[in-house]
């Protein structure tokens, strides 16, 4: 059963909203790079090229997208100023397209072989892990899911209480042994419960430590194995949150994180408070992972299945 409703007009104003101090910069920036211009010309390219870098969507990214125009440009010698938001919103969505973000209507939960469908959740502290956790939760549920969480981040005693807190809020169980626990040991009793319950989803959450890379390796590495152990193929998904509104830092958390694990997906956080916005861009397309949620507020309903086409169509509207 998939769930996760068709992206409603809620869905989308809230979006609009939480999208709004980007696409005030964002395109505010773009109209003044075309002032007076009748073409696009090497000088506006040039404009479009630092609005992009400063947009956070990242040097890589931006070069491919100033490529891309470029040869368009080229090829349709009349190509007006006036043309150049159209170009550049169908060249960000060919680029989103292309790296398989969501498309942000629905997908299938399964439960495979008959058993939970696990997700391990990383990301370090701040970047709001343990909120988009209690969000998920929260839209499981609301699909009438059972959902069991597993508090793994035993590293601090307040990444297990905000959890509880979380889990009483939504009202799902948890699963936790304390500050100081064996990670690996809690994501093992997680998993025997959530069997033993019948679940139809299990959420674990992890310690996010990047000071010792190799230390994060092998506790994530060994948390992996236990739980193939009770579910085989488990984590079935794997999802790295980051805070968007830290721009080019979250990205270089993301690839700090694909070292020292296996990133299936992607959630990005705090889209609401900054007009860094354009670092989904550049994620999606450099880390070559999928965005598959984002968060737009701080109601519980405003974590969203990322769609590519209502994120660029957002971040074109005027």
């Amino acid at each position: 059963m998939a769930f996760f409703g068709l992206f409603s007009k809620e869905k989308k104003e809230t979006l609009n909203k939480g999208l709004e101090k980007t696409k005030q910069s964002f395109l505010s920036k773009v109209a003044r790079a075309i002032v007076g211009k009748s073409r696009v010309d090497e000088e506006v390219l040039d404009n479009l090229e630092e609005i992009l870098i400063t947009s956070d969507v990242g040097v890589e990214t931006t070069l491919k997208i100033i490529e891309r125009i470029e040869a368009r440009v080229a090829r349709d010698k009349v190509l007006g100023a006036d043309e150049l938001n159209r170009i550049l919103k169908e060249e960000i969505a060919a680029l989103l397209e292309e790296n398989k973000s969501s498309d942000g209507t629905t997908f299938e939960l399964e439960k495979p072989n008959g058993h939970p469908h696990v997700i391990m959740v990383v990301g370090v502290n701040g970047v709001g892990k343990t909120t988009t956790i209690g969000k998920l939760a929260h839209q499981f549920k609301s699909a009438g899911k059972k959902v069991v969480l597993g508090a793994a981040d035993t590293f601090r005693a307040a990444a297990v209480d905000q959890l509880i807190i979380w889990s009483e809020r939504v009202g799902v169980p948890i699963v936790q042994q304390g500050m100081g626990a064996d990670p690996a040991s809690v994501a093992f009793d997680t998993l025997q419960s959530a069997k033993a319950q019948d679940a139809d989803v299990v959420i674990i959450d992890t310690a996010g430590r990047l000071h010792n890379k190799v230390n994060l390796m092998n506790e994530l590495s060994k948390i992996k194995r236990v739980m193939d152990k009770v579910i085989p193929g488990a984590p079935h998904e794997v999802l790295l949150v980051l805070d968007g509104s830290t721009g080019q830092n979250a990205y270089e958390q993301a690839k700090q994180f694909s070292i020292a694990t296996d990133i299936s997906a992607l959630a990005i956080t705090k889209l609401d408070g900054t007009a860094k916005g354009g670092v989904v861009i550049g994620i999606s397309d450099q880390m070559k992972i999928p965005v598959k949620y984002i968060g737009v507020g701080e109601g519980m309903e405003d974590l969203q299945v990322f769609n590519k086409m209502e994120f660029v169509d957002s971040l074109f509207s005027e």
